[in-house]
């Protein structure tokens, strides 16, 4: 199961920057990379694992903006197209469930 958290949050004010960087680096510090700027996506291996990390999100929400959270299968992200440029990227694997952090 992944998670995919897309965030819009205004930053406009130096107290906008501040409380948005604070956002991804609370993404960052609960295991989601960033696939692009506003878009940061973390493997779960359970349901229960994605509920918990919602709920997560929910208590640190910015004040302004917008923060949408999908999940979607394995099978759902392998078939993800990307390209970098005029190139298409290699198909996204899955992580181990023994690949260790």
């Amino acid at each position: 199961m992944w998670v995919l958290v897309m965030f819009d949050i205004p930053v406009f004010e130096p107290d906008e920057r501040k409380e948005a960087q604070g956002f991804r680096n609370f993404l960052q510090d609960n295991g989601f990379e960033m696939a692009q700027y506003s878009v940061y996506l973390k493997f779960c291996s359970s349901s229960s694992q994605v509920m918990t990390i919602s709920r997560k999100i929910a208590v640190n929400l910015p004040k302004g903006g917008k923060v949408s959270i999908l999940q979607f299968t394995d099978k759902q992200y392998e078939k993800i197209i990307s390209f970098r440029g005029k190139y298409k990227n290699p198909s996204n694997q899955n992580p181990n469930q023994y690949d260790l952090f």
